[in-house]
C-alpha cells in the first residue's frame, strides 16, 4: 500500500464506521472501484483500532463513570444508572460475538460480492426509511428492558453481513424499540466499543499467526485518519439526527446500490 490508499481507505473507515451506512460494503467496494488491491487483513485491523480511539474518547466521561459503578455493584452496592448501561451493554454483544464466533468466516469468504452487498443495502435503506418514518416514541436508554437489549443485540448479529450497517441496524433496532434517534444512536455507539475490541482481537490473533511483513508506518497513518475522522463524524451526527431524519441515508444506500447493480 501507499500514502495515498491508506488515506484514503482510513477516512472511507473512519466516515462509515458510525454512519448507518455499512462501512464493511465500503471498505470492500472501494478498493474494487479504484483497481486497488485488497487491503489485507493487518490494514483492517488497525483502521478499526482508529475507530475504537475515536468512541473511547468521545464518550470518555460516560465510560469512566460506567466502569466505575459497574466495578461499585459488584462489591454489592447498589445498581445505578451507569452500571445498568453497562450491563446492557454487555448483554447486547453476546448475540453478534456468538454469531461472528460461529458463521464470522462463512460469512467473510462467501458474502463479499458486489451484488449481493448492492441487494442487502436495498433491503437495509428501506427497513431503515421505514422504522425512523413510523418511530413515534421518545424513550430514554433507562427505558430499555432487558427483551429489548436483547433485540437490538440480535440486530447487531444480522450487521453482520457485508452491505448492513452494524450502527444503522442497531440504531434502527433501537428506534423500532422506542427510543429516540439521539438514544438510539448513544447506544449504538456503546454498543460498538465491545465488538470492535472482539473483532479486531480476533483478527490480530489472525494475524500473529501469519507470516506477512508490516508496513508500521502505513499502519500509523491509517489509525491517525481513521481515529480523527471518526471521532468528527461522531459529533456530527449526533447533532444531525437531533434536528433531522434518517431519510438521507436511506436514500443515499439506495443510490448506492443502484449505481452498484448497474456497474457490476
Amino acid at each position: 500500500m501507499d500514502s495515498l490508499q491508506a488515506i484514503v481507505l482510513a477516512f472511507v473507515q473512519g466516515l462509515t464506521e458510525f454512519l448507518p451506512v455499512s462501512s464493511s460494503g465500503h471498505l470492500i467496494l472501494f478498493p474494487q472501484l479504484l483497481g486497488w488491491e485488497d487491503q489485507g487483513l493487518a490494514f483492517d485491523v488497525m483502521v478499526h483500532l482508529g475507530s475504537l480511539i475515536a468512541v473511547l474518547a468521545y464518550f470518555r466521561r460516560d465510560l469512566v463513570q460506567i466502569a466505575r459503578d459497574m466495578l461499585a455493584g459488584l462489591r454489592g452496592e447498589a445498581a445505578t444508572e451507569h452500571s445498568r448501561l453497562g450491563w446492557q451493554v454487555v448483554l447486547a454483544t453476546i448475540p453478534g460475538g456468538l454469531a461472528g464466533l460461529f458463521f464470522g468466516e462463512e460469512i467473510e469468504s462467501t458474502l463479499r460480492n458486489p451484488h449481493y452487498i448492492a441487494w442487502t443495502m436495498i433491503v437495509f435503506a428501506a427497513v431503515l426509511w421505514w422504522v425512523d418514518r413510523n418511530n413515534r416514541q421518545a424513550r430514554e436508554i433507562r427505558a430499555l428492558g432487558w427483551r429489548d437489549i436483547l433485540i437490538i443485540g440480535c440486530a447487531q448479529a444480522v450487521a453482520l453481513m457485508p452491505g448492513v450497517s452494524r450502527s444503522g441496524m442497531t440504531i434502527t433496532a433501537g428506534l423500532l424499540m422506542g427510543l429516540n434517534r439521539d438514544a438510539a444512536a448513544r447506544f449504538s455507539f456503546l454498543m460498538a466499543i465491545p465488538v470492535i475490541v472482539l473483532a479486531s482481537g480476533y483478527k490480530a490473533v489472525q494475524l500473529a499467526g501469519g507470516s506477512d511483513e508490516i508496513e508500521w508506518d502505513i499502519m500509523l497513518l491509517g489509525v491517525v485518519v481513521s481515529a480523527g475522522v471518526a471521532f468528527a463524524c461522531i459529533h456530527w451526527f449526533l447533532g444531525f439526527i437531533r434536528r433531522f431524519s434518517m431519510a438521507p441515508f436511506a436514500i443515499y444506500l439506495l443510490l448506492l446500490a443502484v449505481f452498484i447493480l448497474f456497474l457490476y
